[in-house]
């Protein structure tokens, strides 16, 4: 039998799927690649690394659903969706969600928004 989450050592404290999903050009709900999303992984990797955050791991994610309010990022255990569109965006998350464990309130993704149909 598994054990609980809680009573086991993880691996990494906090796990960021960065989403680089990539749709066919003119596809109405657009794609994060289109809008930098690889280069900004890229970037938060780096600045991840530079700032000495440990038992933190920033992942490329296929499509996460939300490519229309994108760049989209989503940080767990904790479930937290952000709308990541710059370096700066990507700074705000990591200084203040990944280092000092607070929502970067400003990037937070509405929960409610529409998605455009499919």
């Amino acid at each position: 039998m598994r054990e609980p989450a809680n009573e086991h050592i993880l691996f990494y404290n906090r796990h960021v799927f960065f989403c680089v999903n990539e749709r066919d050009t003119g596809h109405p709900r657009g794609c994060c690649a289109d809008k930098g999303s690889a280069q900004l992984r890229d970037y938060m990797k780096r600045q991840a690394k530079q700032m000495g955050l440990k038992r933190v791991r920033i992942n490329a994610a296929g499509c996460l659903d939300r490519c229309e309010l994108g760049p989209s990022v989503v940080i767990y255990p904790e479930g937290t969706w952000y709308r990541c569109e710059t370096k700066e965006d990507v700074n705000e998350i990591l200084s203040i969600d990944l280092r000092d464990g607070l929502l970067a309130e400003r990037l937070l993704m509405d929960p409610t928004a529409r998605k455009v149909a499919e």
